[in-house]
Formats: C-alpha cells, sequence, structure tokens
C-alpha cells in the first residue's frame, strides 16, 4: 500500500541530476502516504463544510437521522449525531449511539476468518466438506475463499426462506438450507455475485474451527482488545445494544414507521453486528495500524479477487475495493430493514468516513464519497 524513496549518494551530472531532482520532487508531491496533518484553520473548515452537507441530507432535528464520524491521520474532524435514534423517546442520534451496520458487519466476519488463518486454524482453500463434512457433493469445490470474495455460486438464503415463518432465521438455519442444496446456482469461481449466504456461512465456518459462538469470537478477539465496548453481534435474548438506534421507513405522507426489524435480521455473519461511529474509529485506526490481522492477510483483505479465467473483481475479503486518482480507496455500504450505512478508508491517507443511518434513505455512500472527495482535496 506504501510506497518508500531510497536516499543515495550520486556523481550525476549537474544537468542530469536537476532533470533526477524535478522528477523526484514531482513524485512526492503526488505520493499517496503522505500525510501533511491538517491544520487547525482548515479542520475547523472542512467539518462546517461537513455539518452543512450532512444537515441537508438530514435536516429534521426530530425525525430519524444518522451518526457521522470523519477522522484524518488520527485527527478526528467531526463526529456527530443528527435526528433522533428513537421515536418512541426523542433521544437523539449522537456519536456514541449504536447502528444496525447491515453488512458493513461482513468486514469484521471477514476478519474473523482470516484472524483464524493468522492462528493456523483454517486455510483459505479448505472446502465447505473440510469444514462440515456433512455437506452435499457441491460443496466439494466451493472453498472459504470462494465465499470470502462472492464467487462461491452459493444460492441466496432469502428466497429459499418459508413463506410460513415467524421465527428469524438464524446463521445455522442458513448452513442448513445450504446443505438441502443439490448444487450452487454456478460453477465456484466462474463470477462474481454477491451472497449473503456466503458471509452467513462464513460465521459457521469461525463457530466450527474456533470452538466459539461468533459472537463471542468478535467481542473477545476484537471488540474488547480495541476497546469497542459497546459493539456488539446482537442475538435477541442473549446481548443488549446500548444507546440503540432503531430502523424506521417514512411513510408517503411524510410521517416515519418502524421498521427496525425482518425475518433475516437476526443472522450474524451477513449483517448482524451493532455499532456506533465512535467504536467504527477505533475499528479504522487498528487496521491503519496494523493491529487487526498480519500483514499478509490485511493485504489479502485489501486486494480484489479472481475469477478463475484471471478476470479481476472490485471486492477483497469483507471490502469493496477502487482504486482512483492513484488512491486505493476501501469501502462497504449496508442495508436492511430501517438502516443504511457506509464506511470509507483511505489507508495511505488515514482517512475514514462513517456514516450510520437508522432510515431507508437518503443514500449514505453519495454523502460518504462526497466527503472523501472534499478532505482529499483539502489543501
Amino acid at each position: 500500500m506504501h510506497t518508500s524513496i531510497t536516499r543515495f549518494r550520486t556523481t550525476f551530472p549537474i544537468p542530469l541530476f536537476a532533470a533526477c531532482l524535478f522528477l523526484l520532487l514531482t513524485a512526492c508531491a503526488t505520493r499517496t502516504d503522505r500525510i501533511t496533518p491538517l491544520d487547525h484553520n482548515t479542520q475547523h473548515a472542512l467539518a462546517a463544510e461537513i455539518d452543512h452537507l450532512v444537515t441537508a441530507a438530514f435536516p429534521d432535528p426530530d425525525a430519524p437521522g444518522c451518526a457521522v464520524l470523519v477522522r484524518v491521520d488520527g485527527a478526528t474532524i467531526l463526529a456527530k449525531g443528527y435526528g433522533v435514534r428513537s421515536l418512541d423517546t426523542g433521544e437523539p442520534n449522537m456519536s456514541d449511539t449504536n447502528f444496525r451496520l447491515a453488512s458493513v458487519t461482513k468486514q469484521f466476519t471477514a476478519a474473523a476468518i482470516l484472524r483464524l488463518r493468522d492462528q493456523g486454524k483454517l486455510g483459505l482453500d479448505e472446502s465447505l466438506i473440510d469444514v462440515f463434512p456433512d455437506f452435499p457433493a457441491y460443496g466439494r469445490t466451493i472453498t472459504i475463499r470462494h465465499l470470502l470474495n462472492h464467487t462461491s455460486g452459493l444460492r441466496g438464503y432469502e428466497a429459499l426462506m418459508p413463506d410460513d415463518m415467524t421465527v428469524p432465521i438464524l446463521d445455522a438455519g442458513v448452513l442448513e438450507i445450504m446443505k438441502a442444496q443439490d448444487s450452487g446456482i454456478f460453477a465456484p469461481g466462474d463470477r462474481y455475485s454477491y451472497s449473503n449466504s456466503g458471509y452467513a456461512m462464513l460465521a459457521m465456518i469461525v463457530e466450527a474451527r474456533s470452538g466459539q459462538r461468533f459472537a463471542d469470537f468478535l467481542r473477545d478477539e476484537f471488540f474488547e482488545p480495541l476497546g469497542m465496548t459497546d459493539s456488539v453481534a446482537f442475538e435477541d435474548g442473549r446481548s443488549t445494544v446500548p444507546r440503540r438506534a432503531y430502523g424506521y421507513r417514512r411513510n408517503d405522507d411524510g410521517t416515519y414507521r418502524l421498521s427496525d426489524q425482518s425475518m433475516t435480521s437476526s443472522v450474524l455473519g451477513d449483517g448482524g453486528i451493532y455499532c456506533s461511529v465512535g467504536d467504527y474509529a477505533k475499528w479504522a485506526d487498528a487496521w491503519f495500524d496494523g493491529r487487526v490481522l498480519s500483514p499478509d492477510s490485511q493485504e489479502l483483505a485489501w486486494t480484489p479477487g479472481k475469477l478463475d479465467d484471471g478476470t479481476a473483481t472490485t471486492y477483497g475479503f469483507g471490502w469493496s475495493v477502487e482504486e482512483v486518482d492513484g488512491l486505493t480507496r476501501i469501502y462497504h455500504t449496508g442495508s436492511t430493514s430501517g438502516f443504511n450505512n457506509c464506511a470509507r478508508l483511505v489507508p495511505d491517507q488515514r482517512l475514514c468516513v462513517v456514516i450510520l443511518s437508522n432510515r431507508v434513505g437518503p443514500q449514505p455512500a453519495e454523502l460518504a464519497t462526497q466527503i472523501e472527495t472534499l478532505l482529499l482535496a483539502a489543501p
């Protein structure tokens, strides 16, 4: 991710040395591993501009809203809540309000798998049958790597759930649905197809190889060591969510109705973590500092996958990855019943933008990208 410059003595002729110096200075001007710290006045101006953007998107202080955190190179530019976390109580969203992350959870699930890899408890090229010996034959060619980068071909569990379900499905239920199939929708590695089923399966693999419940593994390996003390893979009846935001959907008349849970909301691996923007900042800093995974595993997480024909995808392990203007940008969105989120990182700049919203729309992904662009253009 980072470049480096080696200093050396030279006996070049002056014109040639001048030309080399010009090229070196040009390279330095476009290097992506700066950073020139933002001064106080610049930070203040950026905070005011970002606050204006967010307020325009979430203007009603009495409606469901969002929390936003913007951080650059260890300096928090803005950490603020907008709107309320509960229409029943009127309590405001704040930087320590906990929102359901939805698919932003997938980076934690992938990190759990890679942590087990670092511990020598699994290999990425092990198959589903290696982990679950009673899995049908089609699982023999589906590897953990396929699950991580959405190239497994597993069928979507949502369309396979019984119509008369009255109790939310769990990750273990997704595993049973996958065991009831006799094939996937395409051969593993043939193409990219975003799969919630794959990440529910990954949560079950964590349990099989760690000997712990998935929620406990996340707590012990990540949340508690990183000081993310309010973050939780929420299980109704087993855990609680402090300062919990409830999800809402807007009616045609402009009012809001509670839309907090669905029959898929209890699946943990694909979207079941609750977290605040304040806790997420600790998570982002830990990635920037190399405290989440080994360097090799971190590089794998942030490297786009490849199909069997060599075509690159835009997804690593739990993260979408894009290259824009010479910068690697890592991000993930997440939307589910009543929640809509986006987290974006620019590792070389140690830049983090996270927006967690407890209502359906407006789209935090667009706002987060706009804020990221604003920050990268700052002097």
